[in-house]
């Protein structure tokens, strides 16, 4: 299992988290095969899926090292023991869980919590947060980002909503050190089509807007 500081490391590396919501974990699989073909190796399964924990398992046994596979919406201890007992490689709430960011440190996991305030962010930091999730992202706008720095630069920030790929690199030149994508990223219409070639490509575009506001490459 990838350590916390090897997670941190290569999240700021590729930049990109996708957030996907399917029942089954077949689906899964097929749609974050494609988008690590394009560059995005980070996929977060929400609690909010049908059966995750099952489905993070059977997606962990079905892509190996290739997929990262981390578990969302964890909003107490229990559940975030057991999807690190699924196989989960990272953990992330909506929401300041003291609880889940103990879980995740005793088995040297990487925990992401979210938060909006400068006082939840400090508060998750201090917890023992790997990367603060500044949600929702219809309110933490660039700017707030840019605003955010100054007092906290040295807390690695990672927006979730309201990002596209008009908004990755605003976000990123703003400060974040990843970003949080859904459906802009994951198309509900291209993974019902079967059209894993779309996935892939959009993956490629939303690497290429991170590292062009990074002034890198892949």
């Amino acid at each position: 299992m990838i350590t916390r500081d090897e997670l941190t490391a290569e999240l700021r590396r590729t930049g990109v988290v996708a957030v996907i919501r399917m029942n089954e974990a077949a689906d899964l699989v097929t749609v974050a095969r494609a988008l690590a073909k394009g560059g995005v190796r980070f996929v977060e399964i929400t609690m909010t899926v049908p059966d995750a924990i099952e489905v993070i398992r059977d997606a962990v046994q079905m892509l190996g090292d290739d997929v990262l596979i981390g578990a969302g919406t964890v909003l107490d201890g229990h559940t975030a023991e057991r999807a690190m007992d699924a196989g989960a490689a990272f953990v992330v709430g909506p929401c300041v869980v003291p609880e889940v960011i103990a879980a995740c440190r005793a088995r040297d996991r990487s925990v992401v919590p979210g938060a909006l305030t400068p006082t939840e962010i400090l508060q998750a930091w201090n917890a023992g947060a790997d990367v603060v999730k500044v949600f929702p992202g219809r309110v933490a706008t660039p700017g707030y980002f840019t605003d955010l720095r100054g007092p906290f630069p040295h807390i690695p920030l990672m927006p979730t909503g309201n990002v596209d790929l008009a908004t990755t690199p605003e976000y990123i030149r703003a400060g974040a050190i990843a970003v949080g994508v859904g459906k802009a990223l994951v198309d509900p219409d291209a993974v019902r089509a079967g059209d894993m070639a779309r996935i892939s490509s959009a993956a490629r575009a939303f690497r290429l807007a991170v590292d062009d506001a990074r002034g890198t490459k892949s």
